[in-house]
């Protein structure tokens, strides 16, 4: 009987170790799986935060490279207006020069014309012409005669010389001009050398940036901190703008503007843009390098980088009105500055990351977006 309870014994205390080691090396097991994914939890928590950090100097990167752009791009437009200008100064000398060497053939001629008549009259012995005369009135008129055809070829001479000088002084000038016309189109190339370059940089950067926002999950959440971005912005305007209340707003202008820029609407007020994030401006599709014009009468309250948003300009119309110009090439204004309707403000880019050159436009009332259809026509 004892032998048997202790081989009853000896077998439970069998299954019991088997069952403890089973148990055990199971425990074992899923311990090690858990410290397995708890490692690739860490590493990819790590390569977020690599990536993310990673984007953000991308980020700063793509800012750096598109105020390169904007500076370069500023001075192709700077330049373009000089070579304007100097085209058209070009153009009056040279009316001038025509006019100038025209009126000296003229004066030339009526010069000629006076001297042939003083020699046909020195075939006449003036001093006995004038002692044969027995009427002193006959006398006196024939000296105011003489006086006045002498005097007549003196301004004659006065006014050819003249003409000659200021002839001279256009052909001097049109000799000044076409050198700083010379070198201004040597500028140029210059600048549109340096613009090309910025901008393959810039699209090195904008390959790399858009490879760290491959997942939806990236992109909306970099969609929220753009617009996070610009509400801060929009704040402090706000701020800005509350210190200058001296304009009439846009109240009655509604289908009265025109559009800031020509092109084509690719993203409308209201539309989806990514999740629950939807558009608050309009984005017009236009040329690279186009002229982008103030909508009304404002003042410039900001003017700089935003992410984004690339070139950003914001002008205050008053009353609580502004009017946001973006993803321009390059801002022709500073803060500070008043603007009257139709000037030119900024030029048409890609800049905020965008692959495709536009204008992305916005109106708002007391900080908050409208559409901008309501206002232009």
């Amino acid at each position: 009987m004892i032998t048997r309870l202790f081989v009853k014994a000896s077998i439970i205390a069998g299954f019991l170790s088997l069952s403890f080691m089973a148990n055990s090396a199971d425990l074992a097991s899923r311990q090690s799986a858990l410290k397995s994914i708890q490692s690739q939890i860490n590493q990819q928590q790590n390569s977020l935060k690599d990536t993310a950090k990673q984007r953000e100097k991308l980020i700063n990167l793509l800012k750096s490279d598109e105020q390169a752009i904007a500076k370069a791009a500023q001075k192709v437009n700077q330049s373009q207006a000089s070579l304007s200008a100097v085209n058209t100064k070009l153009r009056e000398l040279d009316k001038q020069q025509i006019e100038l060497a025209s009126l000296k053939s003229s004066q030339q001629q009526t010069l000629s014309k006076q001297l042939s008549s003083a020699y046909l009259a020195g075939n006449h012995d003036y001093t006995k012409m004038m002692l044969n005369q027995q009427n002193p009135a006959t006398v006196e008129r024939m000296l105011a005669y003489y006086q006045f055809l002498n005097n007549a070829r003196i301004k004659a001479i006065k006014q050819l010389k003249q003409t000659s000088i200021d002839l001279d002084k256009v052909k001097q000038q049109q000799v000044t001009s076409q050198q700083k016309l010379n070198a201004l189109v040597l500028e140029q190339k210059k600048q549109a050398q340096l613009l090309s370059k910025e901008q393959d940089q810039r699209k090195q950067t904008l390959t790399q940036l858009q490879r760290t926002l491959s997942s939806k999950g990236a992109e909306l959440e970099q969609l929220q901190i753009e617009e996070a971005s610009l509400k801060r912005i929009i704040q402090q305007a706000m701020v800005t703008a509350q210190a200058n209340p001296t304009m009439d707003g846009l109240a009655n202008q509604r289908g009265k503007l025109k559009w800031p820029t020509k092109g084509r609407m690719s993203k409308r007020f209201g539309s989806s843009r990514s999740g629950q994030i939807v558009w608050k401006g309009s984005v017009l599709s236009a040329p690279e390098g186009q002229n982008i014009h103030a909508v009304a009468p404002g003042k410039v309250i900001y003017a700089d980088w935003l992410r984004g948003f690339g070139m950003v300009l914001v002008l205050d119309h008053g009353k609580g009105y502004m009017s946001l110009y973006g993803h321009a090439q390059t801002l022709l204004k500073q803060p500070g500055d008043m603007v009257k309707s139709g000037d030119s403000i900024a030029l048409v880019g890609s800049s905020g990351g965008q692959s495709e050159p536009g204008l992305y436009f916005e109106i708002r009332n007391k900080g908050k977006a409208v559409d901008p259809a309501y206002y232009c026509r």
